[in-house]
């Protein structure tokens, strides 16, 4: 029997596709196993076809799977949508009173999902929880784990109630019963019992909030969009308790700008939108670079362009993340390549706003936003909260004035102090002294307009170079100080790998299994993407014979940049259905190119 198994659900909205999929990762990873998923849904309201897959195993697993070892149908359109995704030799579980399946490929189990709920149940809504206790009887894990969720998802639920739980537990037990009991077990696939570790699960957004939270975020601005919209769900909650403020603006051109005004006052502040709401952001991505505040965007990226696929994954925001904007406007760039990711490096996200001065832009995707990953707990460290270059307390305090002093030489002391400080003083690294208001503090303009170093408005052209140089040189200074990225894979590799975002695991797959048949192959995977990890990727492709990227994009995006800055020419591997990538798929590009 092997101790890991791909288990996907296809499904209507309103069958329970989704909800039941995360009970059963949530019960197998507290049970003690590593978890990987990946769901799709409609983005109507009036529903539509949804499907849920998780990898379960007693390793770490790094991708969603190539194909399923395991289908459960809840209908006929989940078996002719996804069939074809189903391992040959593999397991299907159908309902009889629906459909036949026609091929003989696979092994088949009959369960009557329907029948069991209205006639032993005699509550139909509990049709998933029969399609679990079915799976737990079949391959794991155990009825008590499954329990235990849905224990604890009730108790937190506004429908709690004792005969609903006693539902849902029949609901399990009639189900296991009946394939203990009816089913011939012919499949190798059962989950055993493993030792347990210290493991958190959750998925990306939330990673997102609890990255957020540790970092000391203290405002966050939002307008409802998927698949953003969870980490503008949990602050709001969460962000009063810790003494912050949350805003829902009426548009994200008033969320940014609102995040952008909190900084002006020394709070660390974000947002999260996507792709529509970061287009309409423009403007004031602009304006924080003008005005040097720090701010921190998640850019959940979907699948566009316009609306697109709100529900559907891709990478087809990096063109516009680093360019959107009119005029020569710098920003940095973090994507997480994985859930703890998602955690680690919001922290360095707010840390880059407050010490370069300008917009942080965090790009996600659809696919890592809900992505469920078992973590480790050692990863939720604390952040060393690295603060903004503050024009010194000493200065502030002589503004005041001596003990004694008339209160004229006061006001003339801090008029002189006023005038003097040059908050955009030009520097060799570009980052300049600031201050916040209060009582205190040193006044300055901050503006959109082109301006000298005291803030005030300035045309000229050999200024307006000066500046611009200024602001720029950040990002030179960022290059040298932010950690570069270390290969993956073989030392004397002969093909490359380059990718970013949520299609590390993937790759890293891929390379693991081309190691194994023999070829000599490494990955590097970019996390920073502004400023570009110049010195890795030089030593990089100069190392390698052939470089692959694989990007989930139409348009090759990465390899476009990597093309400009270093005149590259690799093999371009671009996925754009809206699904992430299988290691199986990226192993195929690097074969061909042997």
């Amino acid at each position: 029997m092997e101790n890991e198994v791909t288990i996907r659900i296809g499904g209507e909205s309103g069958e329970g596709t989704i909800s039941g999929g995360d009970i059963l990762a949530l019960a197998s990873a507290r049970w003690g196993y590593h978890v990987f998923t990946f769901r799709t849904f409609p983005a109507e309201i009036l529903g539509g076809p949804c499907l849920f897959q998780v990898r379960i195993s007693d390793r770490p697993v790094k991708s969603m799977g190539d194909y399923a070892d395991v289908l459960i149908c809840l209908n006929k359109e989940a078996y002719d949508r996804n069939i074809g995704d189903l391992r040959r030799g593999g397991v299907l579980v159908y309902d009889p009173g629906d459909f036949t399946p026609e091929s003989d490929d696979f092994i088949t189990y009959a369960v009557p999902f329907n029948e069991l709920a209205r006639k032993e149940v005699q509550l139909f809504q509990t049709k998933n929880m029969v399609m679990l206790g079915a799976i737990a009887g079949l391959f794991g894990p155990p009825l008590e784990a499954l329990l235990q969720v849905v224990e604890s998802r009730l108790s937190k639920s506004r429908k709690a109630n004792p005969i609903l739980m006693e539902k849902n537990r029949l609901a399990l037990d009639v189900a296991y019963r009946y394939v203990r009991e009816k089913i011939e077990k012919r499949d190798p696939y059962q989950l055993g019992p493993v030792e347990k570790a210290d493991r958190v699960v959750l998925n990306g957004n939330q990673a997102v909030v609890a990255g957020a939270l540790a970092a000391g975020c203290g405002f966050f601005a939002g307008y409802p969009i998927t698949p953003a919209s969870d980490i503008m769900e949990a602050l709001a909650k969460e962000l009063p308790q810790v003494g912050g403020a949350f805003l829902q603006a009426e548009d994200e051109m008033a969320a940014l700008a609102a995040v952008l005004g909190a900084s002006f006052g020394g709070v660390r502040a974000m947002t999260a939108t996507s792709g529509p709401g970061f287009s309409l952001m423009t403007e004031l991505i602009g304006l924080a670079s003008m005005a040097e505040l720090p701010a921190v965007i998640v850019d959940a990226q979907r699948a566009g362009p316009s609306t697109g696929m709100p529900t559907k994954m891709e990478q087809a925001d990096l063109s516009f993340a680093l360019y959107g904007g009119h005029g020569d406007t710098p920003r940095l760039i973090v994507a997480p390549a994985n859930v703890a990711d998602c955690y680690t490096l919001m922290g360095l996200a707010f840390n880059m706003a407050d010490r370069y001065q300008m917009p942080v832009i965090f790009l996600t995707d659809q696919s890592l936003t809900a992505r469920v990953e078992s973590v480790d707990r050692s990863v939720f460290q604390p952040f060393t909260i690295e603060g903004r270059l503050e024009y010194g307390k000493a200065a502030s305090n002589g503004a005041n004035g001596a003990n004694g002093a008339s209160s004229n030489g006061k006001h003339e002391a801090a008029a002189a102090l006023a005038a003097s400080f040059a908050r955009y003083a030009y520097t060799a690294s570009g980052i300049s002294p600031m201050t916040v208001p209060g009582p205190g503090a040193i006044p300055y303009s901050a503006t959109g307009l082109e301006h000298d170093e005291h803030g005030h408005p300035d045309y000229e052209p050999e200024d307006h170079t000066a500046m611009m140089q200024k602001r720029f040189r950040k990002l030179e200074t960022a290059a040298q100080e932010l950690p570069q990225p270390e290969p993956y894979g073989d030392s004397n590799a002969e093909i490359g790998l380059i990718g970013w975002g949520s299609t590390e695991g993937a790759i890293q797959e891929a390379v693991d299994r081309a190691r194994a048949k023999g070829y000599k192959v490494a990955s590097l995977h970019l996390r920073i993407l502004s400023p570009l990890p110049d010195r890795a990727l030089r030593n990089f492709i100069s190392s390698v014979k052939t470089v692959i990227v694989p990007e989930c994009n139409y348009s090759g995006q990465l390899a476009n940049l990597l093309g400009a800055r270093y005149g590259l020419q690799p093999i371009r591997v671009n996925k754009f259905g809206g699904i992430p990538f299988t290691a199986g798929e990226i192993l195929r590009a690097i074969e061909e190119v042997c």
